[in-house]
């Protein structure tokens, strides 16, 4: 599969650490919850993360800078899903991108009991 554009979104204040830069811990919460929204949509319904790996921060962002995170599947379980996100800092006052963040995420697909449903239904 390819990847798909999940979230764009721009660094707030709130989202610096001590030393003014953005807080790795928001990176990882944003590539989640892309990843996420393409397991959701992939798996068309509710998946959870069952383990999140293999996370590096290669670049950094200012406050202002704006946030595009892609993702991707990359292996398919019976009942789960790998997802790849990638995300990339594009400066406020220009067009320089930057990769930023990069994780793994394995999601479980779950049916409406809450008990683990297999994966045939995805795309």
């Amino acid at each position: 599969m390819a990847e798909e554009l999940v979230i764009r979104v721009t660094a707030m204040p709130t989202d610096l650490n001590p030393y003014g830069g953005v807080f790795g811990g928001w990176l990882m919460s944003q590539l989640a919850l892309g990843a996420g929204s393409l397991a959701s949509r992939r798996g068309k319904g509710k998946a959870v993360v069952v383990a999140a790996t293999d996370f590096t921060f290669p670049g950094v962002m200012a406050v202002g800078d704006e946030l595009t995170v892609h993702a991707e599947i990359v292996a398919r379980g019976r009942t789960s899903l790998t997802i790849v996100a990638r995300g990339e800092g594009r400066e406020r006052n220009g067009e320089g991108v930057t990769e930023v963040a990069r994780g793994q995420f394995k999601f479980v697909l779950l049916a409406d009991d809450g008990r683990p449903r297999a994966i045939d239904t995805v795309e």
